[in-house]
């Protein structure tokens, strides 16, 4: 029986491009490539779960990188031991990782952790950033409306004298906000 060689492309939504990472597969010679545009951070991506169902002793998976693949070490190493458990070879082209070497399964964990602890990190700065600008009185997220403005833009509006677009020019107030605010009066 033929082994096959898998290709899984991913990136995280729809406005990105999947172009480089196909190449990249299409490149490395795989048979067949999988690919979606989803977060990494669901367990749940059609693809990957096709991908998964189809994989046989002695085939390949190769993916751009570690991360197209998953985006915690969790998933990542859950991913891995099914591949080991059915005897699938993963290769990561941008970390140079072959799993049919146990240099190759080494490296796997370790860049699976060191992406983790990345994350982690960004994550820790986030935290400690928004933590930093509360205390100087910061409040973060989306400017308050001016609720005189969209009281005004309420008006123009139930005038019919104006288009929306001269609405929201006049009071500068968007016109999903005015739409909001018209449903809920």
């Amino acid at each position: 029986m033929r082994n096959f060689v898998f290709g899984y492309a991913r990136v995280s939504t729809e406005q990105q491009n999947l172009d480089r990472q196909i190449d990249m597969l299409e490149k490395y010679g795989v048979d067949h490539i999988y690919n979606e545009k989803m977060t990494g951070t669901k367990r749940n991506r059609p693809e990957l779960e096709k991908l998964l169902e189809r994989l046989t002793e002695g085939d390949t998976v190769v993916i751009e990188s570690l991360s197209r693949l998953g985006r915690s070490t969790k998933d990542l190493i859950w991913l891995m031991e099914t591949f080991n458990g059915r005897g699938v070879n993963l290769v990561s082209l941008k970390e140079s990782i072959d799993t049919t070497s146990s240099t190759g399964k080494l490296l796997f964990t370790l860049m699976s952790a060191l992406a983790q602890f990345e994350r982690d990190v960004l994550a820790d700065r986030t935290k400690e950033g928004l933590a930093a600008a509360r205390a100087r009185g910061r409040k973060g997220g989306r400017p308050s409306i001016d609720k005189d403005a969209v009281k005004r833009a309420m008006r123009l509006y139930k005038t019919k004298e104006y288009s929306v677009k001269e609405i929201t020019e006049l009071t500068g107030v968007k016109a999903s906000t005015l739409y909001k605010n018209l449903r809920s009066s």
